[in-house]
């Protein structure tokens, strides 16, 4: 009888693990639909530079990730179609399932690392003041932002805003619509600072030599790291993080780098 018994268990169990195995495979990564249909669908918001940014004359994007966007895409042997999104409806285009990744200067988070996955981290950076070259001496603690005299101005929906809310609210904080046009509010004299990520303050410092200065961007506020956010797919995220880092040891990367941040 017990013989009997572990056959039947040893039958049930070679038939379970053959339908495991039939059912794996009828399942389609996402990776396998995006090379079916030959479109990689990128979410990208166009309005922070370097990162992303929508050329409204020609109507391309352009930026550090939108190039490696389309480096990817010549990776897979597909087209790369950008869908533009905005920071405060990102996640929920995300969780609409309009793209497959986000690519555009996104950082890691928990809440966002809940909904789908994060690949390798591309860049490590953190919160910095950005003001005029004048005031820097102002704003180095957020004990000085923390101040009623203070006009911090933070874009709609993302990661600066929920900063400056949580870390200087005595601060008079201004939601600014237009993230392309925001760092003019400071250099013309209508808001005093804002708190964003390093590297978009070195880069908006190049772009307004003399004018507007990164405050320590070397010792952030925090910790924060970017990567691109990919809807929740094991075969794909492996994938793009076996482009990047051949990309990254053959020098592609630098060289992209470089366009944009310098050497």
């Amino acid at each position: 009888m017990l013989r009997i018994n572990r056959l039947s268990f040893v039958l049930a169990l070679g038939l379970s693990f053959c339908g495991f195995q039939a059912a794996e495979a009828q399942s389609t990564s996402r990776l396998d639909e995006i090379l079916t249909r030959g479109v990689l669908k990128v979410g990208t918001t166009g309005d922070y530079k370097p990162f992303t940014f929508l050329n409204k004359e020609t109507g391309q994007f352009e930026g550090y990730d939108i190039d490696i966007a389309n480096a990817l895409g010549t990776t897979l042997g597909v087209k790369v179609e950008f869908v533009q999104t905005a920071w405060p409806k990102m996640t929920d285009d995300f969780k609409a399932d309009k793209f497959d990744m986000v690519m555009g200067g996104v950082s890691i988070t928990i809440p966002r690392q809940k909904l789908g996955y994060f690949t390798d981290p591309i860049m490590r950076e953190g919160k910095t003041p950005i003001a005029r070259c004048a005031d820097v001496a102002k704003y180095q603690t957020l004990d000085q932002l923390n101040q009623p005299s203070t006009r911090a101005v933070v874009n709609p929906g993302g990661t600066n805003e929920v900063f400056a809310k949580a870390n200087f609210p005595k601060a008079t904080i201004t939601v600014f619509p237009d993230n392309t046009k925001i760092f003019e509010e400071i250099a013309d004299g209508r808001q005093d600072v804002m708190v964003t990520d390093s590297s978009e303050t070195l880069f908006q410092q190049k772009n307004h030599a003399g004018v507007l200065c990164s405050i320590h961007p070397d010792k952030p506020f925090d910790f924060a790291e970017k990567a691109y956010w990919l809807q929740r797919d094991v075969p794909l995220q492996q994938f793009i993080n076996q482009a990047l880092h051949i990309m990254g040891a053959t020098g592609k990367t630098k060289a992209i780098f470089a366009k944009y941040f310098g050497d």
